[in-house]
């Protein structure tokens, strides 16, 4: 069983805000999945389902961004899952908008929420599906720029991006990761 995680902050202040994007493929991979995210434990709203016949569990923290580690380490010992088989998904300011990458382990680049689930697990060793919001001009605005909503432009594009990388994160659980990034990092969103 995979443990999927969408990162983002709760609450409707938060939505459509560009540090909510993994909160928004999780949703997306949810509906799709017909997974309903009905239970609330586990500082989390999740629930169990199957992607192509594959047991997984999706979630999203109900805490801040700083505290997402307590809801994957939570719902990983309750369920007696390894970390090799979280699937992180989130923001990533040191990619374009709307680039998208995949990898294993590594550290946090400052993400609030990574650093805290490697806190809390004791190991960067988790999968990433990270996603590209860009990076403000002056670097002393990112907290601002994070919690801002997409410009217009991006408004655009929102939607495709988000299936896009919920079409990858299912390919992750269905075909492995080394597959999934050799398909999904040589292929355009637009493709």
């Amino acid at each position: 069983m995979y443990l999927i995680l969408g990162l983002g902050n709760p609450g409707s202040r938060y939505q459509y805000t560009r540090h909510n994007i993994g909160f928004m493929v999780l949703e997306k991979i949810a509906t799709q999945w017909e997974v309903d995210l009905k239970q609330k434990s586990f500082e989390a709203l999740w629930n169990r389902g199957k992607i192509s016949g594959i047991n997984v569990l999706l979630a999203i923290p109900q805490t801040y961004m700083n505290l997402s580690g307590n809801a994957a380490r939570k719902l990983l010992a309750y369920f007696k899952m390894d970390i090799s088989n979280l699937i992180v998904i989130h923001d990533d300011l040191d990619l374009p908008f709307g680039k998208l990458r995949l990898k294993t382990g590594g550290g946090d680049a400052g993400h609030k929420g990574l650093k805290s689930i490697t806190t809390c697990l004791g190991s960067g060793d988790f999968m990433r599906v990270r996603m590209g919001i860009g990076k403000p001009s002056d670097r002393s605005r990112v907290e601002d720029y994070v919690l801002k909503q997409f410009g217009s432009e991006e408004s655009a594009m929102l939607q495709q991006i988000i299936q896009f990388a919920a079409e990858a994160t299912t390919d992750i659980v269905m075909s492995g990761m080394q597959q999934a990034m050799a398909k999904y990092h040589t292929k355009n969103i637009s493709n």
